[in-house]
This record gives structure tokens, sequence and C-alpha cells, in this order.
């Protein structure tokens, strides 16, 4: 007698088996790995020139604009921000990094559904304080937002 591949559950239930397709693989969204390298990319050019000083005041509303309301950002350090705190955090470091730039890399797609995509990427900065990032970002998918995406969560890890 062959053995099942997944023992019974206790109600006697074999579970079917699940897979979980990688971005590379058909099927994992609509919004694939292109559409997140280039809400990624977009979003950081606008921190980049708001931070550098190039962008005019007025741009902080892109930047906000591009998150849900209740977007929550989770530092390297840990500390967990809701978005009126990273808004007020950001608007005074206007200009504050004249020689900034920003780098991203790796962006995969690690997940996907109807209504979200999950997304990892390493952000390199260079200039006053070159360190660099690993970040998981939570998008929701939204027709209106550039590239279809909204930024829902972020949370960064030094690297």
């Amino acid at each position: 007698m062959e053995k099942p591949a997944h023992p019974p559950t206790p109600e006697g239930h074999h579970p079917t088996p699940t897979t979980h397709p990688t971005s590379r693989e058909e099927g994992v969204s609509a919004v694939g790995e292109v559409e997140c390298r280039a809400e990624v990319v977009r979003h950081h050019r606008v921190i980049e020139a708001w931070l550098t000083g190039r962008a005019p005041r007025t741009e902080l509303d892109v930047f906000a604009a591009a998150h849900t309301p209740d977007f929550a950002y989770t530092t390297p350090d840990g500390q967990t921000l809701p978005l009126p705190h990273l808004l007020a955090m950001i608007e005074p470091a206007h200009g504050a990094a004249p020689s900034l730039t920003i780098e991203i890399h790796d962006v995969r797609v690690v997940a996907g559904a109807d209504t979200v995509v999950v997304a990892t990427y390493d952000e390199h900065h260079h200039g006053p304080d070159p360190r660099d990032r690993r970040a998981t970002v939570v998008f929701v998918r939204d027709a209106t937002a550039p590239h279809g995406l909204r930024w829902r969560h972020l949370h960064e890890t030094w690297i």
C-alpha cells in the first residue's frame, strides 16, 4: 500500500498539497517584478530628490499620496512609524543630504494576491550616511497609484 504524501489530519482527511509560486513562475500576480521595480525606484527617486533638496516642497504631497492612510514603516532600528509620524520626520529633512544617491537592487516579488503584492529589495545609500538596507514592502493594488501599487507597509533591516 502506497503511503500518502501528507499524513491525515486528526479528522482523517488528507490535505491537498499546495504550492506557492515564486515571482518567476506564472500566476504569482498580475503586477509583476517590472511594476514593483519601477515603483520602488520611482519612490526612492522622490525620497532622494527630497533629501538632496532638488525637489520642490510640494513633492512631499507626492510622497504622502503614494501610501495608504494606514501605512506603517518599521525602521532598521525597529521603531514602527505610522504615516503621519513618517511625514513629520521627513518634512524637515528637505535638503539635509545634498550629495545623497540611492540605488535599488534585487527587487523581487515574493507573494501576490488579488489585492496585495509583497516584494523585497536592497537599498544602497551613497553620501553622508552610506548605510545599506534590505526591505520588505507590502503594496496594495490601486489602479490610481503609480505603477498600480500603493505602499501599505515597509520594514527595513540594516545590511
